[in-house]
């Protein structure tokens, strides 16, 4: 039976066992696909994701980046490297920004459509780190200006998801 959250001010009537994952480092090894395209971007949003994932204990021998030469490419490597087996996680980094048609709205669904299935269907987790901007100063906010980076949040949340999946296997 499913417990409702309280209402500020009151207590839990039963307390739920609550399952975390922790910043933890990995024994396997994480993998990061990152797009070329806007590469003036996705370079901050990989430095970030590479310092966060060394910050917190994973040693560089235990990262792996795969170029891609745009974010539609991402999903298919990133679905490989899921299966391949050797990775706890894939990071996916890349950088689609609104031009004057609605390409970016196809590149973006396709990409976001892919990666999905692709933890899904590995069972491993494959973490969404694609900028959706409109322009060009929304990505260097999002890739480490005053909105932080995308790619050091993918990482911490790699850490968590990996703990998290092996607590709950």
């Amino acid at each position: 039976m499913a417990v409702p959250c309280p209402a500020p001010g009151e207590r839990w009537l039963v307390v739920p066992r609550m399952i975390e994952g922790a910043l933890v480092a990995p024994q396997g090894a994480v993998a990061i696909v990152v797009s070329r395209y806007n590469e003036s971007i996705t370079r901050k949003l990989l430095a970030g994701a590479v310092e966060t994932l060394l910050e917190n204990g994973v040693r560089d021998a235990q990262i792996d980046v795969a170029w891609v030469p745009g974010a539609f490419e991402i999903p298919l490597v990133a679905h490989t490297m899921a299966h391949s087996g050797r990775y706890a996680a894939v990071i996916c980094l890349g950088a689609v920004i609104r031009g004057e048609t609605t390409h970016d709205q196809h590149i973006n669904r396709a990409v976001s459509v892919g990666l999905g299935e692709a933890g899904l269907h590995s069972g491993v987790p494959v973490l969404f780190g694609v900028l959706t901007c409109d322009n060009l100063e929304q990505a260097i906010h999002r890739s480490g200006g005053n909105v932080g980076n995308k790619g050091s949040e993918c990482a911490l949340a790699a850490l968590e998801m990996i703990d998290l999946l092996a607590k709950l296997a």
